[in-house]
């Protein structure tokens, strides 16, 4: 009996490990195949790529500022803080569900996602699989934040407040999220195409340039432009501006591998490259030109190759990088010295000029030297034995420079009918800080 009793428990011990080892390994197994998995290095590298993206509009509204005169400095900090307020609103009501939300034809997402319904803590496999959808969402929020922002340039010290808002929400919702949708979103015209837009060479800087080309054109030139204006009134700002956006500029680029990745490192190293090419080539041209080497026009410089490698940075080797920064150096230049002057546009800060002609040549210029050794979901360029990708990407150049300067410009008169665009002549004389907001952003003691 003792000995039936022995082998009974013994049995009974082994049956029962045998249980407790396999029960939990069928339920592991069942969970992992219902959740997806989210990677916390992934995750925190988006979260903070997304702080960095915010932190490039404040910078955009040093840079700007200190470009304006002193009676206009507020306004261009107000401008660009009331697009970060305005456009984070309409992106969790509409913007997010209109540009990644479920497709519609291809032109549009869907509204299922409006107020971030169904937008949660799990990834969406569409975009990222590692990373929490409402994180992904954030981290594209701070890109149509800036891209707005950006147009500022084009029209600052001219436009009624009251009418910046308005056209700030009409344009994020008519102009960006389409575009945003047909290049990013999943089922999109232009990324069902093949498009390679890394970081927003057409969806950013084509789309933002092209209004600001509009808005300089229907607003119509400064009292005074161009003899009575004068310089920046404080380069340091700008100065100060310009780094930040510098910094911000790698959560842009090296964000966009939406991992933490030797390709997130990859579009870090070669964004510094070009912006730092960039910067000399702008200040070599300037010495030839003046005779002096400028400081405003080598961070112009190191922006516009930042702005032309967004498309290219998760696509090329760091050889190309040195050859879009010069690119970016010169054509931009070519841009603001030289066509500015003989059309006799007014834009103001060349949003236009470094932004649009930037972004164009960056766009074209991915798809000469894309290469999937760097990206094997991307696609060979011209110089990799692929020239269908340089005809790509040239009808998405087309299409957003259409699209954008067009609607653009619709939407700008139809804010102009309704309350006005411009401040009256003695408002502009006066200055946006005191006629617009009340208040100056110095104090003069005696």
């Amino acid at each position: 009996m003792k000995k039936v009793l022995a082998v009974t428990t013994v049995l009974l011990l082994i049956a029962g490990t045998a249980f407790c080892e396999t029960k939990p390994l069928v339920e592991v197994s069942s969970l992992a195949s219902q959740k997806p998995t989210i990677d916390s290095g992934d995750t925190a590298w988006v979260l903070i790529s997304a702080a960095l993206v915010m932190l490039m509009t404040p910078g955009l509204a040093f840079f700007y500022g200190g470009l304006v005169r002193r009676k206009n400095m507020l306004s261009v900090l107000m401008q660009c803080f009331m697009a970060l307020c305005l456009i984070s609103i309409q992106w969790i009501v509409c913007g997010y569900s209109l540009s990644f939300g479920p497709d519609k034809s291809s032109i549009i997402g869907g509204l299922e996602w409006t107020f971030l319904k169904n937008v949660g803590m799990t990834p969406n496999a569409d975009y990222v699989a590692t990373v929490p959808h409402e994180v992904f969402m954030m981290f594209q929020m701070m890109f149509a934040i800036i891209t707005p922002a950006l147009i500022i340039g084009a029209f600052a010290e001219r436009m009624k407040f009251s009418a910046f808002c308005i056209f700030m929400l009409l344009w994020a919702t008519i102009v960006y999220d389409p575009i945003a949708h047909w290049i990013w979103g999943a089922g999109g015209f232009l990324r069902n195409m093949g498009a390679l837009d890394f970081a927003g060479g057409a969806v950013v800087h084509i789309n933002a340039g092209m209004t600001a080309l509009a808005a300089a054109l229907i607003l119509k030139k400064r009292q005074g432009y161009p003899c009575s204006i004068s310089p920046p009134h404080n380069l340091p700002f700008a100065v100060l501006g310009a780094g930040l956006l510098w910094f911000g500029w790698f959560g842009f680029n090296a964000g966009s591998a939406l991992k933490a990745s030797g390709l997130a490192g990859n579009a870090f190293a070669v964004t510094h490259i070009s912006g730092a090419v960039a910067g000399v080539t702008w200040a070599l041209l300037d010495w030839l030109k003046y005779k002096k080497p400028t400081t405003l026009g080598m961070i112009t410089g190191a922006v516009a190759g930042l702005a032309a490698i967004t498309p290219a940075s998760g696509f090329v080797t760091p050889t190309a990088a040195i050859c879009i920064g010069i690119g970016a150096g010169l054509i931009p230049w070519l841009a603001v010295t030289c066509l500015k002057a003989s059309l006799g546009y007014d834009d103001s800060l060349d949003a236009f000029g470094v932004h649009g002609i930037g972004g164009i040549w960056g766009v074209l210029a991915t798809g000469i030297w894309a290469t999937k050794t760097i990206n094997p979901d991307g696609a060979d360029g011209l110089l990799h034995g692929n020239p269908l990708q340089l005809w790509i990407q040239a009808k998405v150049v087309i299409i957003t420079v259409a699209y954008s300067f067009i609607v653009g410009i619709v939407l700008l008169k139809l804010v102009d009918a309704v309350m006005k665009l411009r401040v009256s002549e003695h408002e502009e004389r006066v200055g946006l800080d005191l006629t617009q907001h009340r208040e100056a952003a110095y104090t003069l003691i005696d």
